[in-house]
Order: structure tokens, then C-alpha cells, then sequence
């Protein structure tokens, strides 16, 4: 804007300049010209007076250097004499302009241009008594002969005046500028420099206005993003076409190893896995896809989303889920139905055997009572079976239709020691309730679930002559239930599985002593719904401990 400015001015002092030195060399010219025309017309009439008296004998004397040409002509244009031509070799002048005019008027002027555009002659003629004309002449500068004898001054004065208009141009540009450049743009209002300028400030204010406003609300929706983002358990990546990343929540920024620095960088500076770009350069071409890859000995799904922006893919969303549990339920739950159609085909191939052998004849009436024996036991045994698989599934399903009560854990237990009480004499070994009531608010099919199990555990893997004690006490915060027994014991290395469904320890003394495998699994999930907190300590042959703490109300 300065240089326009500066260059406007400059243009219009060098248009003033001009127009200036032609109106001046013009006035200055007419004036001039003027005054010599006067001046030739005095000496015109001074020599016609005396041409009048004398006649040719005032020409004899007359020099031809004088300033002026003096031509005496005929009335019919015959030149007479002239001061610097012989007259008679001189063109008959009646057709000229001022000979004319004298003749008819008396006197007459006129102005010719020479051959060179530099010098003009001024005639001045005047009709003498004998109606002879006598004219003068004299050559006078062409306005451009003035303007080239003045050029030296006037060009002098001509680079002083465009200086002093290159300072002044100079000088208001900058004066002009100055308010501009230090307008406060953040408070246009303020500025009352220019009158002309306050609708372009008012505008620019109010826009200011709306600016501000976009951008708290961006500034908002930015940290809404962010809290939203930051504090999923799952992992986001936005992404734009070329996979350059635009926003990484913190979930993704720990997975891959990124950072806020990762933002605007390549997805492949962060992660060059070859799944995740394949993954990647399938989402470019408009297909959602996903692949389970391993990160820190987890699970977790990756989908790559397309983000289309007319009917184009302009970007890309990452999202990463932690399928681990996800995976592990899925292999237990293709384990448990393997061993669940395992358990239920033992004996039903024993019930089934049984059954052929007696329905052929070839069982001796003496032998039927041990295969009719064989076939209820092993019926009983997928019952029972089927009765916990129903439990664990009622468990997993939520127990929205069982009902807390407030159970006193001595006497509830004392009552499950008395159903297992013909076990524990089969099996030689003795039963002991120790400690004092305590009340707790249970679901008491749970609560036998736990109890029963536990207790017939401790029954089933002991030796004869063992002992089971199991005691009801509590502590300031807990009821605590514990049974201890000093049967096999279980190994280290095998106590953080025993709560798995149909996991055993030693398959051989498992099948002797009968049982389905998932008890102690439902006395971990009955445990989990209850808020109990469920221990275990055990040495292989020195017996085990089990206690299970409920939370006081």
C-alpha cells in the first residue's frame, strides 16, 4: 500500500510539474510574442513616416545587420527593396498573409514557422500614404527554442522539485501508512484515525466477535474430544489418506509407543508393522477391515474404518480393541465343550455297554445287580454333571432372580456338615465345626454352592483317618470361613488353576474318587457374585486350606 501511495503522489506532482512548466513556457511564449509585436508595430510606424517623407532615400542609408527586415512592396506585391535581398530577384508578395491585410485594412500581422521547428518570423505591414505596404519582420524563438534556452535552470529546478516530491511522497505515504499499520486489530473499535476506515473496523470487529466464538467452541469440542478420547480403554488413531496421523488418544499413544510428537507424522514412524500397513492399504481403497494382533502379550483388534468425503476416501479411523479376555473366554468355552462332551461320553458309554449286556442275555442273573449298580452310579454322575453345568450357567447369566437373606454362616454350615456327614464316615474321615455365629447377607444357593463344595473337597481328597476343621469367625471387617484338612495337599504350581472348569490336578485319584471337575469353578464364580474374596494355601501330602472372607454389612 506504501509503494501505491508513494507512487500515486509522485505521478500527480510530476503531472502538476508538467502542466505547470507548459502553462508558464505558454504564458511566458504568448507574452513574448506579444511584446515584440508591439514593438515591431512602433518601429513599423516610425519607418513608415519616414518612408513617407523620403521616399527611397531613407532605404540608401540603411544597414542590412539592423534587427529587423524592412521590405517596401508595390501594390500590386512588387517587392521594392529589402534591407537583406536583392528586390529583384525576390517573389511578387501580394498573396501574403499581412500584405493582404494592409491593402485592404490598412495594416496587417502574421507569424510564419521557418524550415527548423526551432524559430518563427513576426511580420508587422502597414499601408503608406501612396498605398505602397511597408513591412517589418523580425525572428523570434519557437515555444520549443524558449523551453531548450531555459532547460539548463529548468531542469535544475526540475530534479530539485522531483527530489522535494520524492521526500514529500515519501513522507505522506508513510504519514498515511503509520495510523494503518498500527491499527489494534484486536480491538478495531478502538482506532479513530480514518473516519473512512470505521465501517472496515466495525466489520472486522464484529467478525473478530464471531471468530472468537468458532473458537471457544472449536477449543470446547476440542476438549471434549480429548476427554472422551483419553479415557477410553480403547485405542483411536484418526488418520488421513496418507496415513499421516491427524489425532492419537493416550490408549494408542501406550500400544504403539507414540506421542504428542507423533502428531503429523506417519503412521509408519510409529508402528512398521507390515499386518498394520496391509491393514491400512485396505481401508484406502473404501473396505472397513480388521486383523487381531498381539501387543504386550494381549490381544487386540484393529479395524481400520474409511472416512468418505464425496464418495472419496479422505481419511481413516484406527480403532483397537483389547479382545484378550475375549480370546481366552473363547478358548475356554471351546474347551469346556470339549470336555463336557468327553464327560458326558464316558458314561454314557458305560450306561450304554451295560445296557447292551444285559438286553443280550449274557450277564449271569447273579451279576445284574453290580450292572444295574454300574448304570445308576454313572447316571447319577451326569446328573450331577448336568446340575452344575446348569449352575455355572446361571452364573454366568447373573442371579437377577435369587434373593439375598441374612444367613447365620455357623448354622448354615453346621447343616451342609450333616448332609456330608455318611461321605465323611465312608470315607474315614472326621468332620469339625469350630467358632461362633455370624450373620451375613447372602444368596443361599451360593452360599451352599460354596460351602458344600469346599467341604466335600476336603472329604474326597483326604486320606483315611483325616481330619476336616472348619471354622466360622470373623475379623473387623469380614466373616471369615475357612476349612482345613490334611489330605494330598496340591502342588504350587497347579493352585492357580484349580478354579478352572474341569481342571484336575491328578486325573487318575480324580476319577477314583468321583466328582465333575467344575466345583471348585462354581465356588469361584458363586465367590465373585457374593463379593467374597476367595484364599487358598496348600503343600503337597501336609492338607489344605481354604478360606473365603464375606464383608460384614
Amino acid at each position: 500500500m506504501r509503494k501505491q501511495i508513494f507512487r500515486s503522489i509522485c505521478v500527480v506532482a510530476f503531472a502538476v510539474l508538467v502542466a505547470v512548466f507548459t502553462l508558464i513556457m505558454g504564458r511566458l511564449y504568448n507574452y513574448f510574442t506579444s511584446e515584440e509585436m508591439q514593438q515591431l508595430a512602433v518601429q513599423t510606424e516610425l519607418a513608415s513616416k519616414a518612408v513617407n517623407d523620403e521616399g527611397m532615400t531613407y532605404f540608401k542609408h540603411m544597414r542590412k545587420t539592423t534587427d529587423y527586415r524592412i521590405t517596401w512592396i508595390d501594390s500590386d506585391g512588387t517587392v521594392l527593396y529589402d534591407n537583406q535581398e536583392d528586390a529583384k530577384t525576390m517573389d511578387n508578395h501580394a498573396n501574403r498573409t499581412e500584405v493582404k491585410q494592409a491593402l485592404k485594412k490598412g495594416i496587417g500581422q502574421a507569424n510564419r514557422r521557418s524550415n527548423t521547428i526551432m524559430h518563427q518570423s513576426l511580420y508587422y505591414a502597414l499601408k503608406l500614404d501612396d498605398s505602397t505596404v511597408l513591412r517589418l519582420s523580425c525572428d523570434q524563438n519557437t515555444v520549443w527554442s524558449l523551453a531548450f534556452t531555459m532547460m539548463q535552470p529548468i531542469f535544475g529546478i526540475l530534479i530539485l522539485i522531483i527530489l522535494l516530491s520524492l521526500f514529500l511522497a515519501r513522507r505522506v505515504s508513510n504519514r498515511i501508512v503509520e495510523p494503518l499499520n498500527n491499527t489494534d486489530l484486536d480491538n478495531p473499535l478502538v482506532n479513530d484515525h480514518y473516519e473512512e476506515l470505521t465501517p472496515f473496523l466495525t466489520r472486522i470487529d464484529q467478525q473478530q466477535v464471531e471468530l472468537k466464538a468458532q473458537s471457544r467452541k472449536l477449543h470446547q469440542k476440542e476438549e471434549e474430544f480429548d476427554a472422551v478420547t483419553n479415557n477410553m480403554n480403547e485405542g483411536l488413531i484418526l488418520l488421513n489418506r496418507e496415513g499421516i496421523i491427524l489425532s492419537i488418544n493416550r490408549k494408542a499413544k501406550q500400544l504403539l509407543g507414540g506421542t504428542s510428537a507423533s502428531i503429523g507424522k506417519d503412521i509408519l514412524t510409529v508402528n512398521r508393522s507390515l499386518e498394520l500397513n496391509e491393514l491400512l492399504d485396505q481401508c484406502r481403497e473404501g473396505q472397513q477391515s480388521e486383523i487381531v494382533y498381539p501387543i504386550n502379550r494381549e490381544d487386540y483388534q484393529l479395524i481400520a474404518s474409511p472416512i468418505f468425503y464425496h464418495q472419496r476416501v479422505s481419511g481413516m479411523a484406527l480403532l483397537m480393541l483389547n479382545v484378550t479376555e475375549k480370546e481366552q473366554a473363547e478358548k475356554l468355552r471351546r474347551e469346556f465343550t470339549a470336555n463336557v462332551s468327553h464327560e458326558l461320553k464316558t458314561p454314557l458309554h458305560t450306561i450304554s455297554g451295560c445296557a447292551e449286556l444285559l438286553q443280550s442275555g449274557m450277564v449271569k442273573p447273579e451279576d445284574q445287580a453290580k450292572f444295574v449298580h454300574e448304570i445308576y452310579r454313572e447316571a447319577q454322575r451326569m446328573i450331577a454333571l448336568v446340575e452344575d453345568i446348569i449352575k455355572l450357567s446361571h452364573l454366568d447369566e447373573g442371579t437377577t432372580d435369587m434373593q439375598y437373606e441374612e444367613i447365620d454362616l455357623y448354622t448354615f454350615t453346621q447343616q451342609m456338615l450333616d448332609s456330608l456327614a455318611d461321605k465323611a464316615q465312608g470315607a474315614q474321615v472326621q468332620l469339625a465345626l469350630h467358632g461362633k455365629h455370624e450373620t451375613i447377607n447372602a444368596i443361599p444357593q451360593l452360599l451352599q454352592s460354596i460351602v458344600y463344595n469346599i467341604c466335600d473337597n476336603a472329604i474326597k481328597y483326604n486320606h483315611p483317618g483325616g481330619h476336616v476343621d472348619v471354622t466360622v469367625d470373623e475379623d473387623e471387617n469380614n466373616v471369615i470361613f475357612k476349612v482345613k484338612d490334611d489330605g494330598i495337599g496340591i502342588p504350587l504350581e497347579h493352585q492357580a488353576r484349580i478354579f478352572e472348569r474341569f481342571y484336575r490336578v491328578d486325573k487318575s485319584h480324580s476319577k477314583a474318587v468321583g466328582g465333575t471337575g467344575l466345583g471348585l469353578s462354581i465356588v469361584k464364580h458363586a465367590a465373585q457374585t457374593l463379593h467374597a474374596k476367595l484364599f487358598v494355601d496348600s503343600k503337597p501330602n501336609q492338607g489344605t486350606t481354604m478360606t473365603v472372607w464375606f464383608l460384614k454389612d
